[in-house]
């Protein structure tokens, strides 16, 4: 008898060690692809409105110190209060979060393209997406691991030190990735990507779904040079001007400027600048996960991107002809 219930006891306590794996996951896969981009995070807060006390970078800085620190903990079964209770705090906030974004996407506040950036650029979520799947990855492992089988170890150093460590990497991380060259390991934009998968909205039969090769169809074939920038930006004179020349730097090359504006502040931008390049309006949604910062620039071959630049290149390569994909 006593080793039935001694035999059931480590069954249960496994379930929750379990459980608490499972959710540290979750917390630190979504701390890595924020601490790449920290600056989208940011804007994020700002748009749910949650820099009314702190800095929204700030604020950034410290969610992303918290998951890690607190899922590397989770990770390792250190299910002490100092633990719990802020993993609870936080399982809370993003469940919420995600459920008013839902609520406001069913009533027509929201359309499909704006998703929760819980899990960074890198996943593309729906609102109805983002709040299912925070429900089920965080609300049942987290009770799973408060109230089931929560062990104590007769030694916490080294899983201290070991928190520690891993959140301090993270933090300088997230400090520092801003100006380190991460664009194609922060961002959906990288060598080898192909335009047809550079897209936004829902993908469900009568949700609208706004594709790169549906705005832009000349890219699936010959070589082309694009640009994202915003038309209000302060240095836009600058990309212009390097766009023009660009241009006149190798023949066969089109180069197009892609910017989140409407069709009349094209027309005027046009007006304005006589740029020798096309211009094409395309939604934050679509754009937003293809640049940490403006402008941004990628070559295209037959719709594959072939090379990408933090900014604007200098000059273009010619082709070369042992080497076509740089």
């Amino acid at each position: 008898m006593m080793t039935s219930m001694s035999a059931r006891s480590k069954t249960w306590s496994w379930i929750g060690t379990v459980a608490a794996l499972i959710l540290g996951l979750v917390f630190l896969v979504a701390a890595v692809p924020k601490a790449l981009d920290p600056i989208a995070f940011a804007e994020q807060i700002r748009f749910e409105g949650l820099d009314f006390a702190l800095p929204a970078g700030f604020l950034a800085w410290l969610v992303i110190v918290a998951e890690t620190c607190l899922g590397v903990a989770l990770i390792l079964d250190l299910r002490r209060r100092w633990v719990l209770v802020p993993t609870g705090f936080l399982v809370a906030l993003f469940v919420f979060l995600t459920a008013r974004s839902y609520l406001r996407w069913m009533r027509g506040d929201l359309d499909d393209g704006s998703a929760c950036g819980c899990f960074g650029n890198l996943v593309e979520r729906s609102p109805a997406e983002a709040f299912w799947q925070d429900l089920l990855l965080l609300v049942p492992p987290f009770l799973l691991a408060v109230f089931v089988g929560r062990r104590d170890y007769a030694s916490q150093r080294w899983r201290l030190a070991v928190v520690a460590a891993v959140t301090a990497a993270m933090a300088i991380l997230a400090w520092a990735s801003p100006s380190l060259p991460l664009d194609d390991a922060a961002t959906r934009l990288g060598v080898g990507a192909r335009v047809v998968d550079f897209c936004a909205g829902a993908d469900a039969p009568g949700a609208e779904r706004v594709c790169l090769d549906i705005l832009v169809p000349e890219l699936l074939e010959g070589t082309h040079l694009v640009a994202l920038d915003d038309l209000d930006n302060a240095q836009i004179e600058a990309t212009v001007d390097a766009l023009n020349e660009l241009g006149a730097q190798r023949s066969g090359v089109s180069v197009w400027l892609l910017a989140d504006a409407s069709n009349e502040r094209v027309q005027a931008f046009f007006w304005e600048w006589g740029p020798r390049f096309e211009v094409r309006e395309a939604p934050l949604p679509l754009l937003r996960p293809l640049y940490r910062t403006l402008p941004r620039a990628f070559e295209v071959e037959d719709g594959t991107v072939t090379a990408t630049w933090a900014g604007l290149p200098d000059h273009l390569d010619p082709p070369d002809p042992d080497h076509p994909t740089r």
